[in-house]
């Protein structure tokens, strides 16, 4: 059986570890624009959309800008990182280029129930030193029940690999995909939690999020429904991919952004 891989990219290894995260280098050069199954996006049509960095630049995970000077991520991103080793870019859609803004990060709130992805509760606040002049993409709350509606349609976006373990994508990418019924989910995943969970895919597959797309949004209705957290592979029919379900945290999330 495969194992079950949290959606993380880093620069600084290229090997699959122990416990069955999945860390590939990222590319220096242009690949086929898919995200698994997807298209160029517009940085300008989704200015929330930021990518989280290596204070030398390299991209590791995404992330949505929710206010002037917060971001939220998942958990299993920024656990073990400290604030003065990670960037935020914002306003960047070909990570080769020079421009937006590269904000440094003041302060990491992890939530403090986090053990790992696959146990839930895989969110993450980052406050950035500076405020982002942009619109920002407001959160669920736990009335917007329809938004987590099985076969709702959903979009995810990304710079991450456009294949499991393969190479990173040079631009943002972007793609749709209908939300699954706990059931759907439960099935695939015995560990998935509707409480702190929720999953979006096609039962065939081949559109999904994958690694280096960790933490960024899962969008339907205009709002974050999703931060994206773990799945076995990547577009793989019967595994849709699984995203920490903001609806449940918005309490929380609501207190650090305010905070």
């Amino acid at each position: 059986m495969a194992k079950t891989l949290h959606r993380l990219i880093t620069a600084l290894a290229t090997a699959v570890a122990a416990v069955g995260l999945l860390t590939v280098a990222p590319a220096t050069a242009d690949v086929s624009p898919y995200i698994v199954g997807g298209t160029r996006a517009s940085i300008g049509q989704y200015p929330w959309t930021v990518y989280l960095a290596s204070s030398s630049g390299g991209q590791f995970c995404g992330g949505t800008l929710v206010s002037g000077n917060k971001v939220v991520t998942a958990a299993h991103c920024t656990s073990g990182r400290s604030p003065s080793s990670t960037r935020v870019v914002w306003g960047r859609e070909d990570k080769q280029s020079t421009a937006g803004v590269v904000a440094s990060v003041t302060r990491i709130w992890i939530h403090p129930s986090y053990r790992s992805a696959t146990s839930g509760y895989d969110v993450s606040v980052l406050t950035l030193d500076r405020n982002i002049s942009s619109s920002y993409l407001p959160l669920a709350t736990p009335s917007d029940t329809s938004l987590y509606a099985a076969g709702t349609n959903a979009t995810i976006l990304g710079w991450g690999t456009t294949s499991s373990g393969g190479s990173a994508s040079r631009y943002l990418l972007k793609a749709t995909v209908p939300v699954t019924s706990d059931a759907t989910c439960r099935q695939a995943y015995p560990q998935y939690s509707n409480t702190s969970m929720v999953c979006a895919g096609y039962p065939q597959g081949g559109t999904d999020t994958c690694q280096g797309d960790s933490g960024g949004p899962l969008v339907a209705g205009g709002k974050l429904i999703g931060a994206t957290s773990w799945g076995r592979g990547c577009a793989s029919a019967g595994y849709p991919g699984v995203y920490a379900r903001i609806a449940s945290y918005h309490s929380v999330l609501t207190q650090q952004i305010n905070s």
